[in-house]
């Protein structure tokens, strides 16, 4: 009997010395995630719950903050211009980038490498430069109020910062030119994953470009495109540097994201950190929720 049992006992052992091993290097990492992670959103949250300025701070109605937020006219606004530049640049982007993408993995394209380089650029310029760049491209005196005087279509420069409309749209087409090559490799890579004779096999059966794409593209690259569509979404809640270097908000708090007013309550005015600590906790519940969402309606997988 015992010569029965010493082969179960060694499995044991060897198998609870992979567990071990195994916790042994996710420890690190899992102490990193949690303090340097979970313990600051922790604290945030604690810090949400209490009102006052500066570090005035006192626990009071634990509400105060959330109630404020729905009755704040600038904080409502933010959270509009981010929802609107969530709807209109998200969708733009990714359907460029997918059509982008599409285009550069033509094995028979030449200089892909150089179309790759050039539309990924803009991903690796600093998010300073870049809208010093568009800051000077849609100035009054700029580029594209001297193309358009040329053209006879203004007389005058027109102020793109200075309205709020206008001011929307050049955040929109800043986003779009700076993202969409980073989005874009994500569908070369998933399309360079795509066996080339599943498109020779839909071109011999006399499928049209659009419906290739359509019926086998799209399909195929449909957990990708989730990634990116959470990614982007994620990103577009969050936004702020355009919002700051850009426009710095204006005019009178038209193009503000949700960031920037958090950013300007908590080092711009007399710091209210309880207040920018229980929006900060929106943003957070906000994305928590699209990416719930996104995962839901996307991934159909039985």
């Amino acid at each position: 009997m015992s010569q029965v049992k010493e082969p179960k006992k060694r499995k044991m052992s060897l198998e609870r010395r992979h567990n071990l091993t195994g916790w042994a290097f996710l420890t690190p990492a899992t102490l990193m995630i949690a303090v340097m992670s979970f313990w600051p959103m922790i604290q945030a949250f604690i810090l949400s719950l209490q009102t006052g300025k500066a570090n005035n701070l006192k626990f009071g109605d634990p509400l105060a903050n959330y109630v404020r937020m729905f009755r704040d006219n600038v904080f409502m606004a933010s959270l509009g211009n981010t929802f609107l530049y969530l709807i209109i640049q998200v969708p733009i982007m990714l359907i460029l980038a997918l059509i982008l993408a599409s285009m550069l993995n033509n094995k028979d394209l030449r200089c892909k490498g150089l179309f790759r380089t050039a539309i990924f650029l803009p991903c690796a310029t600093s998010l300073v430069s870049y809208a010093i760049i568009f800051r000077s491209l849609f100035g009054v005196d700029g580029f594209i109020n001297t193309v358009l005087i040329n053209l006879g279509i203004l007389n005058t420069g027109y102020n793109f910062l200075g309205h709020a409309t206008s001011a929307k749209i050049v955040i929109i087409i800043a986003l779009v030119w700076r993202w969409t090559g980073y989005n874009m490799v994500f569908y070369l890579s998933g399309l360079q994953n795509i066996e080339y004779s599943v498109y020779e096999a839909a071109k011999i059966d006399g499928a049209s470009p659009m419906q290739t794409f359509f019926k086998i593209t799209v399909p195929l690259l449909k957990p990708t495109i989730l990634l990116t569509a959470i990614m982007s979404t994620n990103g577009t809640l969050q936004l702020f540097d355009e919002s700051l270097n850009l426009t710095k908000g204006g005019p009178a708090n038209a193009t503000i994201t949700m960031s920037h007013y958090i950013y300007n309550m908590s080092f711009k005015y007399v710091p209210t950190f309880g207040y920018a600590a229980a929006m900060s906790f929106l943003i957070f519940i906000l994305v928590a929720i699209l990416a719930f969402v996104q995962m839901k309606v996307g991934d159909k997988r039985d």
